[in-house]
């Protein structure tokens, strides 16, 4: 039986997120969430006029932006010294068709603790829902950039 509500599972109600794609241009489309609008489209050299990111790119933002937001969140709940926190998502497409094959985030911040930010990224890692999806099917790793301090 289905029910409007989402189905209970363990004290936890699941939740829909929901967005909309549609063709603006001969290659490009605008996708809608929320009250937020992006664009999505393929670089020149594929045909596309280049007026966003492409898809994999936005899987891309979407798993370092998951991932960031999990992190801002651990490092303040615990108030930490940790400061100017910067990603880099990179990511290895291989086969037929594309996939990828691989997943890496890099990241640096200011801070004196590597312990404690390597345990926060953890807690963001098993806490970001992109991770939760994606290291179903691709291997995900956690890059850590020496200390600035």
């Amino acid at each position: 039986m289905s029910r409007s509500l989402g189905w209970y599972y363990a004290g936890h109600m699941s939740q829909m997120l929901q967005i909309q794609v549609e063709q603006v241009g001969p290659s490009t489309s605008k996708a809608t969430a929320r009250s937020h609008e992006v664009f999505i489209d393929r670089p020149t050299a594929k045909g596309g006029a280049d007026r966003g990111p492409a898809g994999g790119e936005y899987l891309l933002i979407a798993w370092g932006g998951c991932f960031m937001s999990h992190l801002l969140a651990a490092i303040r709940a615990r108030d930490a010294q940790i400061s100017d926190v910067k990603i880099s998502a990179s990511g290895t497409l291989d086969g037929s068709p594309e996939r990828f094959t691989a997943l890496t985030l890099t990241i640096s911040a200011i801070h004196t603790d590597p312990p404690l930010l390597r345990k926060l990224a953890e807690i963001a890692e098993r806490s970001c829902q992109v991770s939760s999806t994606l290291r179903q099917t691709v291997p995900l790793s956690l890059v850590f950039e020496e200390p600035v301090r």
